[in-house]
């Protein structure tokens, strides 16, 4: 063949461009992965958690149904409920990144907003509707809206790290969603509202290293190649070592009923009880521990595989 002859490419040698997800479909995602967010609570019938403040006297079965737990009890529940929807969502828009039509993520923020409001103003009007005319019930309802109103900011954040970030700022959007995803399988495990059996002790316990795991896995993912990636995986083993001691606190501090009507010492409580679950070793150190051994055998397996096929490409012989 001459140098001067043109080959025009074939069918065999074009890449077929990734075929486009429907226009309307970015929505249906975001909608989607918010309400399996919400799937530990579905799961119980979504009545109304017993309120102190309720008007009238009601069984638990009489109470309304509504779509978030309210309660000061389920502060941790709500808010993985709405980080592990979102999370949801980013993974997804991720993963089919190349088939998203223009605004594609921009669309499944929206389905996922939409779920999360929607279920924010049911809930709000409905316990609004039944708490007792007081003060202490408008001051509980609006701590209840205002934190489930945070929430949705930071579930569409990490998100957009999942979805959308480069590796080290994706590391950190996995990251708070593998603590988020602690309360969120253990409500699957045991629903809100009901008495956890022996039977399911060992598989709480099973669970309990679940969000260490993934974030170990999150860091080997991203790897700590360049220093945006070894700040990420840095930021991913102190949430993992802070937020579960927040939960903790806060869970404890918010559902003290001798507290409720004394917020400096509930918020002294709180501290005290943040301290404690920080510092002491052995709740603190074996999930590090685990994230770090998952992300060391990660990054070594990562290492090997990327040098066997180095060592391969360089081995086949030239055309």
């Amino acid at each position: 063949m001459d140098a001067g002859t043109e080959t025009k490419p074939t069918a065999h040698d074009a890449t077929p461009e990734p075929r486009r997800i429907p226009a309307w479909a970015p929505v249906l995602i975001g909608v989607a992965s918010a309400t399996l967010g919400l799937l530990p609570w579905l799961i119980t019938g979504m009545r109304l958690p017993l309120q102190n403040l309720w008007a009238t006297d009601a069984a638990p079965d009489e109470y309304p149904v509504v779509l978030l737990p309210f309660s000061q009890y389920a502060i941790t529940l709500i808010a993985a409920l709405i980080v592990t929807g979102a999370a949801i969502a980013g993974i997804v828009a991720r993963a089919t990144s190349a088939r998203l039509p223009r605004f594609g993520t921009a669309a499944i923020v929206i389905g996922v907003v939409a779920v999360q409001v929607i279920a924010t103003v049911q809930t709000s009007i409905v316990v609004r509707d039944g708490l007792q005319e007081r003060g202490e019930s408008a001051l509980y309802l609006a701590a209840l809206v205002a934190g489930t109103s945070l929430m949705i900011p930071v579930g569409v954040l990490v998100m957009l790290l999942i979805a959308r970030a480069p590796r080290a700022g994706a590391v950190i959007g996995l990251s708070i969603a593998a603590v988020a995803f602690g309360p969120w399988i253990n409500g699957l495990v045991v629903p809100f509202g009901t008495a956890g059996t022996t039977e399911l002790a060992w598989l709480l316990d099973v669970t309990r290293w679940i969000p260490p795991v993934l974030v170990g896995a999150a860091i080997a993912w991203g790897g700590v190649n360049t220093v945006g990636r070894v700040l990420a995986a840095a930021f991913a083993l102190l949430a993992l070592w802070v937020a579960p001691a927040l939960m903790t606190a806060i869970s404890s501090a918010a559902g003290s009923r001798v507290l409720a009507r004394h917020p400096a010492e509930m918020l002294d409580y709180g501290a005290g009880v943040f301290g404690m679950a920080l510092w002491i070793p052995d709740i603190a150190l074996p999930p590090l521990i685990v994230a770090v051994a998952v992300a060391a055998v990660g990054l070594i397996g990562r290492a090997i595989v990327t040098r066997r096929r180095r060592s391969a490409e360089q081995a086949e012989p030239l055309p």
